[in-house]
């Protein structure tokens, strides 16, 4: 029997039973739409992270106080006092390859404007900041170097305070003095929204103000929590690291062979890892819903078995008639192959349909196109694998006591 009348029979078969062999292809639909949705989530959720990160710049790079051992314990980094102002004006004019920066403290607090209140986050920064987070001002301006040197009681601005406190994200608040842990600071500015990011943190939910005065007036602090610098280009990125650690390690008057008492982080370091945290998590969850790939094999081998059963006569007659026990078991391997990969094309639009429902509520997701490949490479092994067994028990039947089967 040649191949194209063994897809006659096996297409014969399925279709005098449908209702059966659609629940037969159930599992698969579902375990392959699974893994779509899964797959395109974990790619989408990547790729929108890696797009907010680089929205901050690819060359941005962050130093922190390092961790040191004491008695045995590692300490906090934000409880370290290792990183002073004269580093951050040392970075700014000796590092050559740092176009800006930015020295940096922060505090947590409610920000008061007559009877309206709101919690949020004021950071301690100079001018440089807006530049190298990319931030824009919509109304008003930055303040300046000299508002640095006064320490002076003035602020920019988001959207979301401007909103909390005023009623309207476009009301003009310029001028106007707010207070934050009872100090009051005159806005000079109102920054451009941005809205959530990938994490689901307000953006727009912040006040900046001059580090000067944040640390005097506010945190009480003579350390920086962090100096924030955007490299020359993205390129240079290692090579303004090289720079930074040697500046610092000669302002803290670190030896050779000395640890360092800050850490470097650069933007694509941390592009990197929360690219490898999410491939694992997709990986996880691709496992988890391929469980139901290996369920809905089970159920094929199931259904392969009972019509292998019920068609015991119609095996005996062809073998009767001069078909071989491969042809026999190629019949039965093409119906399971044909049923799995069926239900692996379904499975595909149900989870092509699903992801484009999932975006159209705003989840990030992208379905590539190797999942696709593999999901049908995996429902073509499904048929192969799991209707083996069928196909074998019918091409081993003895012809004679298969046509006198009951």
């Amino acid at each position: 029997m040649n191949f194209t009348n063994l897809i006659r029979v096996a297409m014969r078969a399925i279709m005098n039973n449908k209702m059966r062999t659609f629940l037969s292809m159930l599992g698969i639909i579902i375990g392959v739409a699974a893994v779509i949705i899964m797959m395109a989530i974990g790619q989408g959720s990547k790729m929108s992270i890696r797009g907010e990160l680089s929205k901050m710049g690819t060359n941005l790079l962050t130093i922190r106080p390092g961790a040191d051992m004491r008695g045995g314990v590692r300490q906090d980094p934000s409880a370290m006092q290792t990183l002073k102002v004269a580093d951050y004006e040392s970075i700014k004019q000796k590092a050559t390859l740092a176009r800006y920066a930015s020295a940096e403290v922060s505090s947590g607090g409610q920000v008061i404007y007559g009877a309206n209140n709101t919690t949020t986050t004021i950071y301690g920064e100079a001018p440089e900041y807006l530049d190298i987070k990319l931030w824009e001002v919509e109304k008003g301006d930055c303040y300046t170097e000299d508002d640095i040197r006064k320490s002076a009681k003035v602020c920019v601005v988001g959207q979301t305070i401007v909103e909390e406190l005023f009623g309207d994200k476009g009301y003009d608040c310029v001028g106007k003095t707010i207070r934050f842990k009872s100090i009051p600071f005159r806005i000079v500015g109102v920054l451009k929204g941005k809205g959530y990011n990938s994490w689901g943190m307000d953006q727009d939910n912040v006040m900046i103000a001059p580090y000067t005065t944040v640390m005097k007036r506010i945190v009480a602090q003579t350390y920086l929590s962090s100096i924030v610098v955007s490299a020359v280009s993205e390129e240079k990125s290692d090579d303004c690291i090289e720079e930074i650690n040697e500046i610092l390690r000669e302002n803290h008057k670190l030896k050779e062979g000395d640890a360092n008492d800050f850490t470097v982080h650069s933007q694509q370091e941390m592009m990197e890892t929360m690219s490898t945290t999410m491939d694992t998590i997709t990986i996880i969850l691709v496992v988890a819903a391929a469980f139901s790939l290996l369920v809905a094999g089970i159920g094929i081998m199931n259904i392969m078995l009972v019509s292998v059963t019920e068609r015991t006569k119609e095996i005996g007659l062809r073998m009767s008639v001069g078909a071989r026990g491969k042809d026999i078991s190629r019949q039965f391997l093409i119906e399971a192959v044909m049923i799995s990969l069926t239900g692996g094309v379904l499975g595909v639009l149900l989870g092509y349909l699903l992801c484009t429902a999932a975006s159209s509520m705003g989840l990030p997701c992208s379905i590539p196109l190797w999942s696709v490949i593999l999901s049908f490479t995996v429902c073509a092994c499904i048929g192969l694998i799991f209707g083996f067994v069928p196909a074998r028990k019918a091409a081993r039947m003895d012809p004679i006591e298969a046509i006198r089967y009951e």
